[in-house]
């Protein structure tokens, strides 16, 4: 057994104040049972009027986020040890290695200091938001009760600017979780951390334990910000129709669920009104966010041009230690992948990182030979899915989205935004890189591990790179966490719409609508058929569950989706409440691809 005193790299999680002692295709099931062909109801969704209120205009036939249903589960799972912690959400300046950038950031560094406890506690943080936009918080991949989700409009009206709220629910389920904000495209700047909830009975042995952050950067260098690239995507269409910064009403309407093909007056008023009620935030905003970025951006420090015009390796392998950064390229190289299936993504970002930094200033992880080591990895991207290799080591495979494998040999692995996966390498002795490719975009990203020494050292393109690559589809989930084999009682069809060209991505042709929900209820096994009828792939997530992918496959909570390709997972509805679904490539979610799980009385 590792010992107790263990650490991350990342250092000592957030300071607790006054702890207390937390792709393929299943056989048919039955039809739909829901009004629409693709298991949608339309009647109408409201949300509490405040924190913490109930949610009195949720229609009768529908469990409230705030519902004694909710409180019921949590119940079940047990309060456990307290553990307390405080956030801030600020506009600050930060040092990822290369330079310095304007950005927002909880406790003005990225990633956010990792929170770590143990399976069973409860965690009760209050998140301070001194941001010029309204947040929230969402505990990615977590079980928790509903009404903690982090989800404005659904689960909790936005935290206003000055304000607070206080996030309390047990951390039932050990594993890799990661904390980042559910409001517009505030993901893609530096609001995001690691959660790790322990195993009080782990059954993995190794001496060390490392968290690795993957994340893909542009905010604040020559003044491109996430606001700004995604009214650049949108082409000036009048913003986000996804979860805009509004301080308003959460009262949702009506919609009619039961079309697929987004047509009708309904969904266009809808979208007209969702598009100009968050360009209308974004310019009441806007001079706000200036002003309290103002005094960071004066602190900023400009990239040097010399370091600006650096020659990298080939293919974008790592060069050395203190290798110069990746630079913004001025135009956008086609971004192509043969693993993703073509196109790789939609925004090219001049820098990529490995907990914040760039590989001018890689983090430097030590050991000693023989130790086993385990390594926690998160994509933490916007846009950009990594490919990552240990230059020199072979991996095992024991974890994805927090939920244990049958172990997995690999070189390499491929995560989407939003997954993570837990391995182990027994250390060898000497200096390697940890290489990370922005997968089709022909950039990297580096740490390192060392044994011994401190001198800079040149590294190759590691083999492994190019070595065997697994993905999630080639797991098999441990026995103990595998889903009783039985027929779904509902099936729900979710096909991912839209184009890059007219950038109206969507669910069955439907852009994001809180009235709109595909209804199940506590106690069936539900199969829902992922058909991604787009050009371009999407990483997509369900909050508040696990499901399964098929033959056995791994327990996950986020499952890359290829396009042109359908796959059918099957989760328990165990977790009463409103669940989004959506892709976590941060613009199309905002831009419409989104929906939402709603479990009926």
């Amino acid at each position: 057994m590792h010992e107790k005193t263990r650490r991350a790299v990342l250092g000592t999680g957030i300071a607790a104040a006054g702890s207390g002692l937390l792709a393929a295709c299943g056989s048919p099931g039955p039809r739909p049972r829901a009004g629409g062909p693709d298991g949608t109801d339309g009647t109408a969704m409201g949300a509490p009027a405040r924190p913490g209120a109930p949610a009195d205009d949720t229609p009768a036939q529908y469990v409230s986020p705030h519902g004694p249903e909710v409180a019921a589960a949590e119940r079940r799972r047990g309060p456990g040890p307290v553990r307390t912690f405080r956030l801030t959400a600020t506009a600050t300046t930060l040092d990822i290695g290369a330079r310095k950038v304007t950005s927002w950031a909880y406790e003005d560094q990225v990633p956010g200091r990792e929170i770590r406890v143990t399976a069973g506690d409860t965690i009760a943080l209050t998140l301070a938001n001194n941001l010029p936009q309204s947040t929230t918080l969402h505990w990615h991949g977590v079980r928790l009760r509903n009404d903690m989700d982090g989800v404005p409009g659904v689960t909790q009206r936005p935290i206003k600017t000055g304000a607070a709220f206080d996030y309390r629910f047990t951390a039932f389920y050990p594993g890799t979780y990661w904390i980042h904000p559910h409001s517009g495209v505030q993901l893609d700047r530096g609001l995001y951390a690691p959660l790790i909830v322990e195993d009080p009975h782990e059954p993995l042995t190794y001496d060390k334990e490392w968290v690795v952050v993957l994340d893909d950067w542009l905010d604040g260098v020559g003044g491109r910000t996430p606001d700004k690239e995604f009214e650049r995507l949108n082409a000036g269409k009048g913003g986000a129709v996804g979860h805009a910064m509004d301080d308003g009403s959460m009262d949702g309407g009506s919609t009619d669920g039961g079309s697929t093909d987004g047509g009708g007056k309904r969904g266009a008023k809808a979208k007209a009104t969702a598009t100009t009620k968050a360009t209308a935030t974004t310019k009441a905003t806007a001079k706000a966010t200036a002003k309290a970025t103002a005094k960071a951006t004066a602190k900023a420090t400009a990239p040097a041009k010399a370091k600006a015009t650096a020659k990298r390796t080939a293919a974008g392998g790592a060069k050395r230690d203190h290798a110069r950064p990746t630079t913004a390229r001025k135009k956008a190289a086609p971004m192509e992948s043969r693993l993703l299936g073509g196109h790789a993504g939609n925004v090219t970002y001049p820098y990529y990182l490995v907990n914040g930094r760039t590989p001018e200033s890689p983090q430097v992880f030590r050991a000693k030979r023989g130790d086993r080591v385990r390594i926690r990895i998160i994509n933490a991207g916007g846009d950009t899915a990594f490919r990552v290799a240990l230059g020199g080591h072979r991996m095992t495979v024991t974890h994805t989205d927090g939920y244990p494998v049958v172990p997995a040999k690999t070189d390499a692995l491929l995560l989407g935004m939003g997954e993570r996966y837990d391995v182990l390498v027994t250390v060898k002795d000497g200096v390697f890189p940890l290489a990370v490719i922005a997968e089709g975009k022909g950039r990297s990203a580096v740490a390192v591990l060392r044994t011994r020494g401190k001198n800079p050292v040149k590294f190759p393109r590691p083999k492994e790179l190019d070595g065997e690559l697994l993905t999630a589809d080639r797991l098999k989930a441990a026995e103990d966490v595998r889903l009783t084999p039985k027929e779904p009682d509902r099936i729900i069809r979710m096909r991912l719409t839209g184009s890059m060209r007219k950038w109206d991505w969507a669910i069955n042709g439907r852009p994001y609508d809180p009235s709109q929900r595909y209804p199940v209820r506590e106690g069936e096994r539900v199969r829902i058929s992922f058909i991604n009828g787009t050009d371009m792939w999407h990483p997509v997530h369900l909050h508040g569950h696990t499901f399964a992918l098929p033959d056995g496959g791994p327990r996950k909570d986020t499952t890359v989706l290829l396009p042109h390709h359908k796959v059918n997972v099957d989760l328990d509805a165990d977790n009463p409440g409103l669940w989004m679904v959506h892709c976590h490539n941060v613009y199309h979610s905002e831009s419409g691809m989104m929906t939402i799980l709603g479990y009926q009385k």
